[in-house]
Order: C-alpha cells, then structure tokens, then sequence
C-alpha cells in the first residue's frame, strides 16, 4: 500500500512540474474568461428562462420555463422576418466579400511598387470604420450608392428574380460600401496564405508551359480552401455582429421594455445565437469534407 500511495505521490508530482508552468501562464486568461465571459453567459442563460422584472432595490425573477422562447415564435411578429431577411443578405454578402478579397488580395500579392501602401489603404476602413464611427457614417449616408435610384435598377432585378428576392438583392447592392470596409482582415489572411505556397512551385509549372491561369486554379485555389474557409468563418461572425444589424436592435430594444425586458431579450439572443451556431457548424462540415476528399485524392 505505501508502494502505491508513493507511486501515486511521484505521479502528481510529474503532472505537476510538467503542466503547472503552462497552467500558471493560463492562470490570468483562465480567471478573465471565468469572470467576463462565462459568469456573464450562466446569468443570461438564467434571465432567458424567468421573467425579469426591475423592481427598487434590484431585480424580480419569476419563473416561467421557454416561455420565453415560445414567445419570440408565436407572439413576436418581428423578430422572426428580421431575422430570416437578415439571414438571407447574409448568403449573398458572405461570398461576395470573400470572393471579392480573394480577387484583390490576388492582385495585392504582385510585386510592384508601393504595394505596401495599397495593402494599408484596403485595411484602414477595419480600423476606423467600427462600432460608433460605422453608425455614423451610415448616418450621414456615406454607405449609400446613389447610382441605385439614378438608374432606377430595381424594377429590372424585379423582373428577373421575383419580388421577394429582389428587395434582398437591392439592400444588398445597398451596402456595398461594407465590401470595401469589411474586407481587409481576408485580404490580409489570403496574402499570408499565399506565402505559404513554394514559389519553386510556380516556377515548375510555367516551365511545363502552364499559364497564370492553369496555375491559378490548378495550385492556388486547391492550397487557398483552408484560408477561405477560415475567412467564410471569420465574415460570418463579423458579419452577424454588425453594428447596423436589425436583429441586434431588435434584441436591445426589447431590454428596455417593460412587457418584455431583459428576460425576453436574453432569449432572442440565445436563438440568435443557435441560428448562427448551426450555420458555422455547416460551413465548418462542408469545407472538413472537401479537405478530407482533397486528402484521399493526393
């Protein structure tokens, strides 16, 4: 018995001087998401299943289960359409940036003079243009486009793709402008992705005789789906957060109703939550199958 109880002595020790500097260093993070994030998830989780009620001296809860959450289905007649029209420009603004960084981070990747400073100009509007100063902005009207009500484009988006569709496709063509500002971040990440790709590479193929153009879908898009992948991710999150975002303005407003209040809102915000949470996780098993057929053709 001492046998073991020494063997089991000498066992946390190793565990100890092995892991204990490293759990040490993450000491200060592990406290830090403990107090900001997590306490702070466990209590909206809690307020998502009671009605929250500001009464003097502090809060009322009563329980009262997915009330709440059958709320925000049955009774809210906004939430609901907000949220599906928002989730739909979403599909259409998602590929855009990121086609539209691929292009221009391909671009960005030449060598020719001063490309520095044009790698700075695409990352400066994710720098100035957040939170506050986007609001701003947008209500100044820098974000619109006038050419839209110039030359009348509706009607004709109208005719080719329904109604419906169309009021999505013009508020997208509305914003535009966030292509540019929303994009510099997966610009910055597909021009490191490149640099990951040999240049003897390169130099291979166009001894063979294949074009810029072989090569590019021959060797830069298949090497390039892990960064675009990473930056689907990245824009969708970003994206979803957007100051402007309607289902976010939803959701606050409703903290400060008295029919509703925090309660109400914090259960929105945990559907919003799950919506997003189901999109990631598609996106993440559409792009972990294509590298797992991608690795069992190599």
């Amino acid at each position: 018995m001492s046998q073991l109880q020494e063997h089991r002595k000498k066992a946390v020790q190793y565990h100890v001087k092995r892991y204990g500097m490293g759990l040490l260093f993450m000491l200060p993070w592990m406290i830090g998401f403990s107090v900001f994030v997590a306490v702070p998830i466990g209590w909206s989780m809690f307020m998502s299943l009671h009605k929250v009620a500001v009464v003097p001296g502090g809060f009322k809860y009563d329980w009262i289960g997915m009330q709440n959450y059958r709320d925000a289905f049955l009774k809210d007649n906004v939430f609901p359409i907000e949220m599906i029209t928002y989730f739909q420009q979403m599909l259409l603004m998602v590929p855009i940036i990121v086609i539209f960084a691929l292009l221009i981070s391909l671009l960005l990747n030449q060598k020719f003079p001063g490309r520095f400073i044009y790698r700075a100009l695409f990352f400066l509007p994710v720098i100035f243009a957040t939170g506050q100063v986007l609001s701003e902005l947008f209500t100044q009207g820098a974000g619109d486009i006038p050419f839209l009500d110039q030359y009348n484009l509706e009607p004709m988006v109208r005719q080719y793709v329904g109604g419906e569709m169309a009021k999505t496709i013009m508020e997208v063509l509305g914003r535009v402008v966030l292509i540019l500002w929303y994009s510099g971040v997966q610009i910055l990440i597909f021009i490191a992705g490149f640099q990951t790709i040999s240049p003897s590479i390169y130099e291979a193929v166009r001894i063979d005789g294949a074009s810029p153009w072989d090569s590019f879908w021959k060797i830069t898009l298949p090497a390039s789906v892990p960064f675009i992948s990473l930056n689907v991710l990245y824009t969708i999150i970003d994206l979803f957060t957007f100051p402007l975002n309607p289902v976010l303005k939803h959701i606050r407003d409703n903290m400060f109703k008295v029919d509703t209040g925090y309660g109400y809102a914090s259960a929105l915000a945990w559907i919003y939550f799950g919506f997003i949470f189901v999109l990631l996780a598609i996106v993440l098993g559409v792009f972990s199958r294509s590298m797992r057929q991608r690795g069992s053709r190599s």
